[in-house]
């Protein structure tokens, strides 16, 4: 007479593997969106603080200057967006790293994706809505470039 043990462990129901791994997904963009980082990040250094005056420069008119182009507009946007949800992602693998309860997990998990996208939200609104030259403005606050009213 034999008897068989199943093996410890084991699902009841096989489960279809997926095709879309979300760790492999996030691996790969930590890596891309690094690179392309660097690049926009020493770009921004650059611009900002050696070319011109240096950090002396650095004001409120050099600030609106800058967002009323649409290269810095666009520069600015990819900065944002890669180096948030690089950060995001970073915390998400540390979370699941070291929250080991499940609903704590999902709790911190859900903080971070809410903050994510308000984050986003509110930074995209700011860069593409910031008007450097607002209507009703004392004449000598405003930016050189801005035309008295």
């Amino acid at each position: 007479m034999s008897v068989t043990i199943e093996v410890p462990r084991t699902p009841q129901f096989a489960r279809r593997r997926r095709r879309f791994n979300i760790e492999k997904w996030g691996w790969i963009y930590m890596r891309a969106s690094g690179v392309v980082l660097v690049v926009l990040i020493f770009g921004h250094l650059f611009v900002n603080l050696v070319a011109g005056q240096g950090v002396r420069a650095i004001d409120f008119a050099f600030v609106g200057g800058k967002l009323s182009q649409p290269f810095w507009q666009v520069w600015d946007t990819l900065l944002l967006w890669l180096a948030l949800i690089h950060g995001s992602n970073g915390m998400r693998t540390i979370v699941n790293d070291y929250a080991n309860n499940v609903l704590l997990r999902r709790i911190l998990k859900g903080a971070l994706l809410a903050s994510t996208v308000v984050l986003l939200v509110l930074g995209t609104l700011v860069i593409y809505t910031f008007d450097p030259c607002p209507a009703g403005a004392p004449a000598d606050l405003l930016a050189s470039f801005c035309p008295v009213k």
